[in-house]
């Protein structure tokens, strides 16, 4: 996938709850190219994040703030770039034939933690971690 063109990139987990949320808040506290925006959403409504991960993201540098929000289909076809941030929401969610969305569909299969187990949460947060700073270094490679 070519990043040269990246300008809204959407994290997506299945809740909303944690995952994109963070892997949202990393992103925007690490990226330097302001003309490149990220945003979180989920498929599944009516979970939130639980205080051990909000406590976790803040020790890893990143926020868990506000409500979770529901992925609307203009959001998906308005990104340059999908970002499925879960091992639980199917790539066949983002198959659709209004605009080629499922070609600028990225997947990082990151499990969930609802049990509230500090290590877990902490495996979890040090993989987004890894794969956004990839994700970052890929797109000021290709904007250079």
């Amino acid at each position: 996938m070519k990043y040269n063109n990246i300008k809204n990139i959407l994290f997506v987990c299945k809740y909303n709850a944690f995952r994109s949320r963070f892997a949202e808040s990393y992103f925007n506290k690490l990226n330097k190219n302001k003309s490149i925006k990220a945003i979180s959403r989920g498929f599944i409504m009516n979970a939130s994040s639980d205080s051990v991960q909000r406590k976790i993201a803040k020790k890893f540098n990143g926020d868990i703030i506000g409500e979770p929000k529901p992925v609307k289909l203009n959001e998906m076809i308005e990104a340059d770039l999908i970002v499925i941030v879960a091992n639980d929401v199917p790539k066949i969610m983002f198959n659709y034939a209004l605009k080629p969305i499922y070609k600028k569909v990225v997947v990082w299969k990151i499990k969930d933690e609802q049990k509230k187990n500090e290590k877990n949460i902490i495996k979890i947060v040090k993989k987004i971690q890894k794969k956004v700073e990839r994700l970052i270094k890929k797109l000021e490679k290709e904007l250079k």
